[in-house]
């Protein structure tokens, strides 16, 4: 597993509207101490984001995109992903409007699997990452047990988060032990409860929440996971300083 933590930039993803706005973040991102990042939550070209990722030291390990650009464009992904010189081509769902239709999950399953076969003859790879519907079960089967063990397992990998895990009645550490390799990079994402909201659930950075950080990296060290991002869709202020807790807390965890 590499030991350098990543951070998904879909949690700042409000400060990557232009390439000006990019290079401000990427900066900030360097100076927190990240070498790693996810490309999410923005519509800048690739090769903009390269020449000012590379002024900043930062490798660029997965991707997310729309499913419609993987059914109706797949060239242009593979293109976006070489260019910013990842091979892990991930998908944020697929798509939310079918999640509760059989029919709708029964053709994803067909296009997502054909997809990840014709990326793997391409040389790259195909990342789901979930939420927590696909533990929804549709015809008396979870939607998470079909993604499994309907698509190639040498091709189809996942993104998986320990926030959606949990909320989806899942413990992450056994569910990244089932997948092994298949949890090609995960999502650190924590949950706490709020006692000044109704006690209500929500993210928060890493260590700042009720999961069990020990037991998760050693789950994913033990299946060889190859990346771990922080991701935080939601921070209660700045979101860079968001980033810095979580970076901070898993420095004393044996990540740099």
């Amino acid at each position: 597993m590499d030991k350098r933590i990543g951070a998904q930039l879909y949690t700042v993803r409000d400060y990557m509207k232009t390439i000006e706005d990019f290079e401000q973040t990427c900066c900030r991102i360097h100076d927190i101490g990240y070498q790693v990042v996810q490309i999410s939550g923005t519509n800048l070209k690739a090769d903009e984001m390269k020449t000012v990722l590379d002024r900043y030291r930062l490798e660029v390990v997965t991707t997310h995109r729309g499913f419609e650009g993987f059914l109706d464009n797949l060239d242009e992904i593979i293109a976006y992903n070489q260019t910013l010189g990842c091979k892990l081509c991930g998908i944020g769902s697929m798509p939310w409007e079918i999640r509760a239709n059989p029919q709708a999950v029964n053709q994803f399953m067909k296009d997502a699997d054909r997809i990840s076969k014709e990326l793997k003859q391409a040389g790259m790879l195909f990342g789901y990452h979930h939420h927590s519907f696909e533990f929804a079960k549709l015809d008396g089967v979870r939607v998470m047990d079909r993604l499994i063990h309907e698509t190639d397992p040498e091709a189809f990998f996942f993104i998986v988060d320990t926030y959606w895990l949990q909320v989806g009645g899942v413990n992450p550490a056994d569910f990244i032990s089932e997948l092994g390799k298949r949890a090609m990079a995960i999502h650190f994402k924590d949950l706490r409860i709020n006692p000044e909201k109704d006690f209500a659930q929500e993210m928060a950075e890493v260590g700042e929440g009720n999961l069990d950080w020990d037991t998760i990296i050693s789950a994913c060290r033990k299946a060889e996971t190859k990346w771990a991002l922080v991701e935080q869709d939601t921070c209660p202020g700045d979101p860079f300083e968001s980033l810095k807790i979580s970076y901070d807390y898993l420095m004393k965890k044996g990540f740099r």
